[in-house]
């Protein structure tokens, strides 16, 4: 009869060949690798449309938000979100259009549309 030392041993030889084993047959997949976030055009309009909407509904939270169209001509830009706001028991969508000059990048105007 073997000892438990001897068992021991026995064990310990047995999971260190089973370890070379399977490392030596597995293959290492290597994780994800997470790239730049790819940061959209309209990104800096759609702050400035969520900021005004703030401004002209300040008792209003602003519960969703979709980039609808960009559209630029020659000398002007628009960007169009609409935004679903709820105040109190009361919730309606803003369509809100930012115009800007292309060449500078300058607000132009921002339009707010109530959406019912």
């Amino acid at each position: 009869m073997l000892s438990l030392k001897e068992v021991c041993a026995i064990f310990r030889k047995l999971f260190m060949a089973l370890g070379i084993l399977v490392a030596g047959t597995s293959t290492f997949i290597e994780p994800p690798v997470l790239g730049k976030v790819e940061v959209p055009a309209y990104a800096k309009w759609s702050r400035l449309a969520i900021k005004q909407t703030m401004l002209k509904y300040p008792h209003a939270d602003i519960t969703d938000y979709l980039h609808i169209a960009s559209d630029s001509k020659e000398e002007m830009g628009v960007e169009k979100f609409r935004l679903w706001l709820k105040e109190g028991s009361r919730e309606f969508g803003v369509l809100v259009t930012v115009v800007y000059a292309t060449e500078t990048g300058k607000l132009i105007r921002v339009e707010f549309q109530e959406l019912h």
